[in-house]
């Protein structure tokens, strides 16, 4: 979720740099840097942690040129460090460039690279392309990028400056965002709206596969091929909430959008020759166990009740999910052969810090999967995986919780392969998939819309499934609760005429997920229960399960049962944001309820 600015003009270039970047604070990062042209040369200031940090830093030295760009860096290849900080330089120090995106195949360029005699100082996938651009650099600049665009494969936003060509910024762009905006003697960029705005509401917006070159007063825009072409001067109406929200009504829906964006980038680099990359956990010997106990509260804790699942079919394994706050009160049976696993999307969440330092004082090896880098749960457990979910502005959790479970299930799947069990490569190979399916269902948004008028006049819902299912609905059930206001219970379908069944009503709204085929059938047979006491069904289901007048049935795509639990979760998702709209609920802040839970 890296953050871009770049300036060329007739004022000095690093208080739009620093300004932007300030701006794009809400995208997440865990390091922050800067280039600018000065008479001298290139004159680069980055260091880990917070802007502050780099504030700081910069109060040592003189930087007074007119061409200049910055970066915020979320770390993806390469922890977070001073070094793997952008902007990257080549080793003459006459090119510097930042990027945000990944290169897939850095490795191969890499190694290329290192036998020409390359010298790399960063971990990082994007140093390659300066080497590149210096390797291929001939006397113009723009050639040398048209070349490197060529070789490079997977995503990029790039800013260039250079010694050799003093007066100018080029920049491009594929599948990461990048926008120019037309100020006044300058010509300027960033990776989002907000950066720009105290400068400029005149915006480019650049597509991908094409390229600029921002000169003080004039600006050429460039197909990938060099091919000259004409780009629209847009001006923006947005005041800055309203260009964080990127045009969306609410956060909320803002998060929702991002999601086949943000699990890419949760799965980037994770999936390599059929193989689960977990480097960071490398020095873990997984024989040693012989329990795993899963600990996490809220949306945390739904993702949890899968992933469990997920890892015991997985590895054979006994494995148990459960809440934080209850886990630190059982006296849970946890010793030196326990594997210990903790869920939080602010890592700062009271009970689950509790819970992590007790099983530490038992003797389990403990891992972390957090949202927030420098949080007090990656710090303090033994390992730490992070979701790419970037910040989350709304209370209710979407995104964050979709990326915990697209990382719990390659943590489930790494461990059996680290345990040497056969391992579902259809899976494996179908994970890469999951964003495309994500976004084909958000375009299916006025179904779900349709199905949260059902709920319009109601106070109530119910929500069943079974296995993978009721982790699902407990999710859904929460998500309508928060933001809606609606009472909603989650039941194991099986256990409907056990008691719950009671509740049904002429008009009852039960709404069931059953994506899982060894038990579909009977979810949908206790939906005919529910219809035959007079309730509404919306039933969430997949092609081939024999479903009778079910009127409100949606289909899910047909992937793997097991990443269902990904898929089903946008519909929830929908259904619950347009019935708080519905209701004429504050979407993005409920009552009663906080972000991070802190206290316990």
């Amino acid at each position: 979720m890296c953050g871009i600015t770049a300036y060329c003009g007739n004022g000095f270039a690093l208080p739009f740099l620093m300004q932007g970047l300030s701006k794009l604070e809400y995208r997440g990062y865990d390091s922050a840097g800067v280039t600018t042209l000065e008479k001298d040369g290139l004159k680069t200031v980055k260091c880990k942690g917070r802007l502050k940090n780099l504030e700081e830093k910069l109060q040592d030295f003189k930087m007074e040129g007119h061409v200049g760009i910055g970066h915020t860096r979320w770390a993806t290849h390469g922890i977070p460090s001073n070094l793997n900080s952008h902007p990257h330089t080549n080793d003459d120090e006459t090119i510097s460039l930042v990027h945000n995106g990944i290169i897939e195949n850095y490795r191969e360029l890499k190694e290329e690279l290192i036998q020409k005699g390359y010298h790399f100082q960063s971990e990082t996938d994007s140093e390659v392309v300066v080497h590149l651009l210096d390797d291929y650099y001939d006397g113009d600049l723009f050639e040398a990028v048209k070349k490197v665009l060529k070789r490079i494969e997977g995503s990029y936003a790039l800013c260039i400056v250079s010694t050799l060509e003093p007066n100018k910024v080029i920049v491009a762009k594929k599948d990461s965002p990048l926008i120019i905006g037309k100020a006044d003697g300058a010509y300027v960029a960033a990776s989002d709206i907000p950066a720009l705005l105290e400068y400029t509401k005149d915006v480019y917006f650049l597509a991908d596969y094409e390229m600029a070159i921002l000169q003080e007063n004039h600006i050429d825009f460039f197909t990938h091929e060099g091919e000259p072409i004409v780009k629209e001067l847009v001006n923006v109406p947005y005041d800055l909430e309203a260009a964080k929200k990127d045009g969306y009504d609410t956060f909320m829906l803002k998060e929702i959008y991002e999601q086949p964006h943000v699990i890419a980038e949760t799965l980037r680099g994770r999936i390599v020759n059929q193989k689960i990359v977990l480097d960071e956990l490398n020095d873990i010997d997984f024989h040693q166990f012989n329990k795993v106990y899963f600990v996490a509260c809220g949306t945390a804790y739904h993702a949890s009740l899968c992933g469990s699942q997920v890892l015991e079919r997985a590895t054979k394994l006994p494995v148990i999910a459960t809440v934080a706050s209850e886990f630190r009160y059982n006296d849970p049976l946890v010793d030196e052969q326990t594997l210990a696993i903790f869920v939080s999307q602010s890592g700062e969440t009271a009970d689950t810090l509790a819970a992590l330092r007790l099983a530490k004082e038992k003797g389990a090896t403990t891992i972390a999967i957090a949202n927030v880098l420098g949080s007090t749960i990656s710090r303090d457990a033994n390992y730490v995986l992070y979701t790419c979910a970037g910040p989350e502005i709304a209370v209710a959790s979407t995104k964050a919780y979709t990326t915990q479970l697209v990382l719990l299930i390659l943590l489930a799947y790494y461990i059996a392969q680290e345990l040497g069990k056969e391992i579902d490569h259809e899976l494996i190979q179908q994970l890469n998939t999951i964003p495309q399916y994500v976004e084909n269902i958000l375009k299916d948004h006025s179904i779900f819309e349709n199905y949260a008028k059902m709920l319009e006049n109601l106070h109530d819902a119910y929500f069943i499934g079974r296995s993978l299912d009721y982790a699902s609905v407990l999710e859904g059930a929460l998500k309508l609760k928060e933001v809606s206001y609606v009472h909603a219970d989650a039941y194991v379908a099986g256990e409907l005429k056990h008691g719950p069944i009671a509740l049904i009503e002429d008009g009852s709204v039960v709404i069931a997920v059953a994506t899982q085929p060894h038990i579909a059938a009977k979810t949908i047979s206790n939906i005919q229960e529910t219809m035959a006491r007079g309730a509404r069904v919306i039933l969430l289901t997949t092609h081939g399960e024999e479903v009778k007048n079910v009127e409100n049935t949606y289909y899910l795509p047909d992937v793997v049962p097991t990443l269902q639990a990904i898929l089903v979760a946008i519909p929830l998702q929908l259904i619950a944001y347009y019935t708080a709209c519905i209701k004429g609920c504050d979407v993005d802040k409920p009552r009663n309820l906080a972000k991070s839970v802190t206290v316990e």
